[in-house]
């Protein structure tokens, strides 16, 4: 699977990790069809690999992604082709599968941010589990800007990554943030030189790897879950998952590693 050639999608499997990477360099990265389709289907396969414990979201060149494409925007063509429920459909249809495919992912995601992620690019970055950036990231919501809302769901992530007054002020102002202001608003869990940020990201995967990944994913769609229920769902939740968790092999492996003083080796089971 991994060694298939997607469109507009390079993907790279590295032990455990996962690395994929928007790949429309001429546009910027901007998001078509064929890149959406790429990415749902990578991504839903990966998220049922149990080799798979952590993917890593990039894009190709000096961009991550600068969202929608404006010439088909200009020219009403391709994603933003026809009437107005002709275009709500081709939503439903196209873009908005990519929030649906990241939210339902029980493995890990990183975005490693390695240029400007604009518009549907920022809000892919907040779809995202984690953030690393670098001096030559850039966030911006700008489609106020262009005159549109964000019809990928940036309204759902942005305010669960950086609360809701930054992100009013981010889609009010369609305002462009780098270098501090990137962690003063909460944009980014870790900054890093450009010139060392695939290195740094790729140690936070192994990291995040080298956990039991039963017990990770059963953690994050807890998490998850925890964003919306109430404390008895939740806990009736986490007692399920709990017992799920200590009846795993990698449990006893993990205790069995700190008795004898050594790293655990978790197999997912």
């Amino acid at each position: 699977m991994y060694q298939n050639s997607f469109s507009h999608l390079l993907v790279e499997k590295e032990n455990h990790n996962l690395f994929l990477t928007l790949n429309n360099p001429d546009m910027a990265n901007a998001i078509t069809d064929e890149m959406i389709d790429s990415l749902v289907e990578v991504l839903t396969y990966a998220d049922e690999d149990d080799d798979i414990r952590c993917i890593v979201l990039t894009g190709a060149g000096k961009v991550f992604c600068a969202g929608g494409d404006i010439k088909a925007m200009e020219n009403s063509t391709g994603m933003f082709a026809g009437e107005p429920d002709e275009l709500r459909r081709r939503y439903r249809r196209g873009i908005q599968r990519i929030p649906r495919a990241i939210e339902a992912l029980k493995t890990p995601i990183i975005a490693m941010v390695n240029g400007a992620a604009i518009g549907a690019g920022c809000d892919l970055a907040m779809m995202c589990d984690l953030r690393v950036s670098s001096e030559k990231t850039k966030f911006g919501e700008t489609f106020s800007k262009l005159s549109l809302v964000p019809g990928d769901g940036g309204t759902f992530f942005l305010q669960r990554v950086v609360g809701y007054t930054n992100a009013m002020e981010m889609f009010l102002t369609g305002d462009i943030y780098s270098g501090d202001s990137i962690k003063e608003m909460g944009l980014s869990n870790y900054q890093y030189k450009s010139a060392s940020l695939l290195e740094e990201t790729t140690k936070l995967a192994t990291k995040i790897s080298s956990n039991g990944p039963i017990a990770i994913s059963l953690t994050k769609i807890a998490l998850k879950s925890g964003r919306t229920s109430n404390l008895n769902d939740q806990l009736e939740l986490l007692s399920s998952f709990q017992g799920i968790s200590q009846r795993t092999s990698d449990h006893f492996e993990a205790i069995a590693a700190f008795k004898e003083k050594r790293t655990p080796v978790f197999t997912g089971k």
